[in-house]
């Protein structure tokens, strides 16, 4: 803990005064700034005041209940991504407000506590990023590898590194592995690792030599700080083809979503690359053992007081999942923590009292857009299937060709859905859809190539994480169980898992089962159909996107043909937005000339 304010020597009654003055205000946590979401509903309350009429109009179209019911849906999900859309912008704003105002200089704090650094693994050590633990910068600290790998092989390699650290390294093992990763720290926590500080690590995590040295005044600056957080970038040197396309947009997410939360939002515990108090550890009753264990503990401490802070300047490095399975894994097992963390969870961050209507705001916005993915693949199946058999007519378009005519019949819009096609409409449509990657286009603004590059290598597989995404949540809605997949699991091993019957799947979900990946195949199949039928380029770019997700799962990253198709969806997507623009200009060829584009 921190040095004490007082002394043994005599000290005057107003100076007693002011230092008890300043040990309580080391005892508060700072206040939040309001702005960001009153700016976010704002905005948004005036785009639905002005839209929503005309919107929510076109249900006097439907001639049948069902037609009602896409339509209703079809005018509800759009204002919920226009709310999405207005908060992404937001973050961007206020991030360039809060670079603006001068920083905070680090606290000056001489005390140096013990800390323990709880390194995690699980059948995934990394010999690189256990040294970067040992080697730290700091006069007191012990590193403690907390091994629940299952495999000899993966026990060996962490038994040998210990060997050749006896001073600083013991290994932690457990005989039971429940409670996932809290249920690993926790035991460290209670059976050997008593340091008044300890810092959580994952196991493809480097530290800086000065991890320690540069988090620990942050700590104990203020009492009722309960951990801070550092910043990650994902590693530069990493061999993999897929984490070097895509681990830019990680590097670029957290550098505008991360710094803003001290001033004007909710800092979580992110997991990983943190340093936290024991006795607020032992305040809330440890870890929740949950998947989320991170975001709850963070909300635990919260609701006790305590608040967590970003630490900008202390940049850690992670390996980005280096292929397309290890992605789908992560996201399946982030997919359904989500889901229990919401399940369990919720009701009480709502009800805490502790916590501010900014702070809980903070929370649920992206927590709540993980699983809105389960209600973005419903409306994808609405637009590209039921909605044009409510809104269209079949027309016939011609095309010539070098002279000769080609028909092919469209679905257009019938008479009185033509009021959603003029400029304003189309603006704030491109407004939804730019909002996400804003942040990426003004970071890689002075690369255009490598934003494209990166726009369309993104786009091949978030785009088409919706059939995913929607499997998972089914699967956590009925077995209510979340899975803590590991990723670096032999492939073979989980498909064998995958034989235990219905019930096993609906509880794991795991990308590796060909039942998943033959549902998202067919989900593509089946969107490009309709796609073609209706001749909305967009959609056949997203289903493109739903069928080689799968097919990359196996053959690999731009491999083979896949180096060509990945770029498919984006380019399909941006054809699709670019015809749609046609209606700005009063032409009405399709039905995608309207719409909600994605």
């Amino acid at each position: 803990m921190s040095q004490s304010l007082y002394s043994d020597s005599a000290v005057a009654p107003e100076a007693t005064d002011a230092l008890l003055e300043a040990a309580e205000r080391r005892r508060v946590a700072p206040r939040k700034q309001p702005w960001l979401f009153p700016a976010v509903f704002g905005a948004w309350a005036l785009a639905v005041a002005y839209f929503g009429p005309r919107l929510l109009s076109l249900v006097s179209l439907a001639d049948s209940g069902w037609g009602f019911a896409s339509i209703a849906f079809f005018a509800v999900f759009a204002q919920i991504a226009w709310l999405y859309g207005f908060y992404n912008i937001a973050v961007v704003v206020f991030a360039l407000i809060d670079r603006s105002i001068r920083r905070e200089p680090v606290p000056v704090v001489t005390a140096k506590p013990a800390v323990a650094i709880l390194y995690t693994t699980c059948d995934d050590f990394v010999e690189r990023s256990a040294e970067s633990c040992v080697e730290q910068d700091y006069p007191n600290f012990h590193v403690y590898l907390l091994d629940d790998s299952s495999t000899l092989a993966a026990r060996a390699r962490v038994d040998d590194f210990a060997i050749r650290h006896p001073d600083r390294v013991t290994v932690v093992r457990r005989q039971n592995r429940q409670g996932f990763k809290a249920g690993n720290l926790n035991h460290a926590l209670e059976k050997v690792a008593h340091e008044p500080l300890f810092a959580v690590v994952d196991a493809d995590e480097v530290l800086p030599t000065k991890f320690l040295a540069d988090m620990t005044p942050w700590l104990l600056s203020n009492d009722a700080c309960g951990f801070v957080q550092a910043n990650h970038r994902s590693r530069p040197d990493d061999e993999s083809p897929f984490a070097r396309d895509l681990g830019v947009g990680i590097d670029i997410h957290w550098k505008w979503y991360q710094p803003l939360r001290n001033r004007y939002g909710f800092v979580m515990f992110l997991g990983h690359g943190a340093l936290l108090r024991r006795s607020c550890w032992q305040e809330v009753g440890g870890f929740p053992e949950i998947v989320s264990e991170d975001l709850g503990y963070a909300i635990a401490l919260r609701e006790r007081g305590y608040y967590g802070r970003f630490v900008e300047d202390v940049v850690c490095q992670e390996e980005f999942p280096a292929t397309v399975r290890a992605f789908r894994i992560r996201h399946v097992k982030w997919t359904r923590g989500t889901c229990e963390f919401l399940h369990q969870w919720m009701a009480r961050l709502v009800r805490a009292k502790n916590i501010t209507t900014t702070e809980k705001l903070d929370i649920l916005f992206p927590t709540l857009n993980l699983l809105l993915t389960f209600f973005f693949f419903l409306f994808m199946i609405n637009a590209a299937l039921i909605l044009p058999m409510a809104l269209g007519v079949v027309r016939d378009l011609t095309i010539v060709i070098f002279g000769q005519e080609f028909v092919v019949p469209t679905m257009a819009l019938r008479t009185g859905a033509e009021r959603m096609a003029g400029l304003d409409f189309f603006a704030i449509t491109m407004m939804t859809i730019v909002a996400p990657v804003l942040c990426f286009i003004l970071s890689l603004a002075s690369q255009p190539l490598k934003l494209v590059r990166f726009l369309a290598y993104s786009t091949a597989i978030y785009a088409a994480l919706s059939p995913l995404s929607f499997i998972a949540v089914v699967g956590y809605a009925l077995s209510r169980r979340a899975q803590f997949l590991v990723t670096g699991a032999n492939a073979s091993a989980e498909r064998r898992g995958q034989r235990g019957g219905v019930w096993e799947f609906l509880c794991r979900t795991h990308p590796d089962s060909t039942v998943v990946q033959a549902i998202e195949f067919g989900a593509g199949a089946g969107f490009l159909a309709a796609a073609l039928m209706t001749f909305q380029v967009g959609f056949a770019g997203v289903a493109i996107g739903f069928m080689l997700l799968p097919l990359m799962h196996e053959g690999g990253w731009r491999r083979g043909a896949a180096r060509v198709w990945v770029w498919a969806p984006f380019t399909l997507i941006a054809t699709g937005v670019a015809m749609g623009s046609a209606g700005v200009m009063g032409l009405q060829p399709v039905l995608f000339g309207f719409g909600f584009h994605f």
